[in-house]
C-alpha cells in the first residue's frame, strides 16, 4: 500500500463506519465492543499459575484464564519487534521491514496500516502504554502510526541506549506524547495507571487500549517485597526476580478487572492477555516446552492468548486449532465491525468464529516462523532454510543448527531438517523425519515459497528520517 493509498483508506473509515452505525446491517456503535489488549514481554507459556506452575502466583491471570477463550496452539514469532509488527498489521514481520530487535532491524516500514489506524479511523480512541519497540523516530513513533495517546520508552527496554541515564524500572522517564516525563512508581503500575485513565477520561466513546508492558524482561528490576516470597521458596535469586515482576503484573491486572467492572465497562470490553515470545533463560518452568526465547522450537514461539469478554464470548473454553500473532488484527477488524484495509495482503485470518463457536470445519492450513541475526560480517537480513519452522495442525518441520552458536546463521538441508508429530508430541522430543521423508519434503517446500514471498519487499530497508520538523533534533536507539 502506498502513502497516498494508506491516507486514502484511513480518511475513509469515518465515512465508512460512522459513530451511529456498525459495519453490519442493524449493528449500532453501542453493539461495538471496547479493546484492551495486554501483552508481557519475556513471559513464558509456563509463567503462569493456569499453566501448571507450582512457584508462581498468578490469581489474577488464573481468572482471565477461567473466564476466557483460550487457544491452546498459539505461536508468535520467536523475538519480540517481529512479534510485534505481525501483532500490529496481521502481516509476517518481513513484510513491514521488522527482521531483528536491534541493529536498525526493527522499524516498521511507515506506509503499514496498523489496528491503531484502522480502529482510530472508525471512531475508536487509541492508546499506548508501554513497549513499542517498532521505531523511535518520526514516522516510524506509536503516536504516527494511529496512537492518539502514547505513554512509552525507546528501544527494547527502559534504560537502554538513549534513554537519560540512569533510567530503572522505578520512576522512570517516559515519551508522554513524545515528550519526555518523569514518572512516580513502578513502571508497571505507571503504564496500568494510564490506561485506566485514558479510559475514564471519555469512557463513552469506544477505545482500543494497547498495554504492552515491559516486565519480565531483563533487567529484573523490581521490588523486593515482590521478590521475597520466591526466595523463599529456595529458587535462584534470576527466577525469584523475574516471579516477583510477573507477580506485580498480576496485581495490575486484578486493578483492571476491578476497574472495569465498577466502571460499567466490563460487559461491552474484549480484554486480550497474550505474551511475545518464549521466556529468557532456560531454568524457568515452560510447562514441558523445549527451549526458549529466540528459537523455534514450541519452548521460543508457544504462547498464552486469552480472549475475555463476559456476554460476547463463553468462558472457559479451550480452543485447540493453530493460530499465531498475524490473526489478531484481522480478528479484532471482525469482532469490531470494521473493513479490512484495502489493497493490504493480511496473511491472518479471523478467528471470531472460533471465539463465538461458529466455525465448523475449520480449514488446516500451515503457520511459519523465522528468526535470524547478524552474521560475522554483521549482514542481518533473512536467511532461507535458518532458524525456520512450519506447522500445520499436527505435524511441524524444525530447521535449526544443533551447535548454538550456528542457530541463527546456518542453513539447513533436508537430512538435517527435524519432522514431529505436534499434536502427539508438544514437546518435540521425538524426531520422525527419516520416517515420513514425504512430509519434510512438503513442508520444506511450503516453507521456500513463504520465504520467497514474503521477503519481496524486505528492501530497501527501513530508514530514518533526519531534520523533520515532527521530530528535530533526532535521537538515535539501537
Amino acid at each position: 500500500m502506498t502513502a497516498s493509498t494508506r491516507r486514502a483508506f484511513l480518511g475513509s473509515l469515518t465515512a465508512a463506519v460512522p459513530l451511529t452505525t456498525g459495519c453490519r446491517q442493524g449493528a449500532t456503535a453501542r453493539e461495538r465492543p471496547n479493546v484492551i489488549f495486554v501483552l508481557t514481554d519475556d513471559q513464558g507459556y509456563g509463567d503462569l499459575g493456569c499453566h501448571g506452575n507450582k512457584f508462581l502466583r498468578t490469581p489474577n491471570l488464573d481468572r482471565v484464564h477461567r473466564e476466557s477463550v483460550r487457544f491452546t496452539n498459539f505461536h508468535s514469532s520467536p523475538l519480540c519487534s517481529p512479534t510485534r509488527s505481525s501483532l500490529m498489521t496481521g502481516r509476517y514481520n518481513y513484510r513491514t521491514g521488522v527482521v531483528d530487535t536491534w541493529v536498525g532491524m526493527a522499524m516498521m516500514r511507515p506506509t503499514e496500516v496498523t489496528l491503531a489506524e484502522s480502529l482510530g479511523g472508525a471512531g475508536y480512541r487509541t492508546g499506548i502504554f508501554g513497549k513499542w519497540h517498532l521505531g523511535d523516530n518520526y514516522p516510524l513513533r506509536a503516536m504516527d502510526q494511529g496512537f492518539q495517546e502514547t505513554l512509552v520508552f525507546t528501544d527494547g527496554a527502559i534504560g537502554a541506549i538513549g534513554d537519560p541515564a540512569p533510567n530503572t524500572y522505578f520512576d522512570p522517564v517516559l515519551l508522554r506524547d513524545g515528550r519526555p516525563e518523569k514518572s512516580a512508581g513502578y513502571c508497571t503500575n505507571v503504564f496500568f495507571d494510564a490506561a485506566m485513565q485514558f479510559i475514564e477520561k471519555k469512557r463513552d466513546q469506544r477505545f482500543f487500549v494497547y498495554l504492552p508492558t515491559n516486565v519480565p524482561h531483563a533487567p529484573p528490576q523490581v521490588a523486593e517485597s515482590d521478590v521475597k516470597p520466591y526466595r523463599a521458596m529456595g529458587l535462584d535469586d534470576s527466577t525469584a526476580r523475574v516471579y516477583g515482576m510477573i507477580a506485580n503484573l498480576d496485581e495490575n491486572m486484578g486493578r483492571l478487572l476491578k476497574f472495569l467492572e465498577t466502571s460499567g465497562l466490563e460487559k461491552n470490553t474484549v480484554l486480550i492477555f497474550m505474551s511475545d515470545n518464549g521466556p529468557s533463560g532456560p531454568d524457568r518452568y515452560n510447562a514441558g516446552l523445549r527451549d526458549q526465547k529466540g528459537t523455534v522450537y514450541n519452548g521460543g514461539i508457544k504462547v498464552p492468548f486469552f480472549v475475555r469478554a463476559p456476554g460476547r464470548f463463553p468462558a472457559g473454553v479451550d480452543v485447540d486449532r493453530i493460530a499465531a500473532h498475524i490473526d489478531v488484527h484481522a480478528t479484532l477488524l471482525d469482532i469490531c465491525q470494521i473493513p479490512k484495509p484495502e489493497g493490504v495482503q493480511l496473511d491472518g485470518v479471523s478467528l471470531a468464529p472460533l471465539l463465538n463457536g461458529s466455525a465448523s470445519n475449520w480449514p488446516d492450513r500451515t503457520l511459519f516462523f523465522q528468526q535470524t541475526r547478524p552474521d560475522p560480517s554483521g549482514i542481518d537480513e533473512p536467511r532461507l532454510f535458518t532458524n525456520c519452522a512450519a506447522r500445520s495442525q499436527r505435524y511441524k518441520i524444525v530447521m535449526t543448527a544443533a551447535n548454538p552458536r550456528e542457530t541463527y546463521t546456518k542453513a539447513i538441508g533436508p537430512d538435517e531438517t527435524e519432522l514431529y508429530d505436534i499434536e502427539k508430541d508438544p514437546g518435540e522430543t521425538t524426531n520422525i523425519a527419516r520416517s515420513h521423508p514425504e512430509i519434510v519434503n512438503r513442508m520444506r517446500g511450503e516453507y521456500e515459497a513463504w520465504f520467497g514471498d514474503v521477503t519481496k519487499g524486505i528492501n530497501p530497508p527501513v530508514r530514518i528520517r533526519l531534520g523533520a520538523a515532527e521530530a528535530n533534533p533526532t535521537t538515535l536507539t539501537t
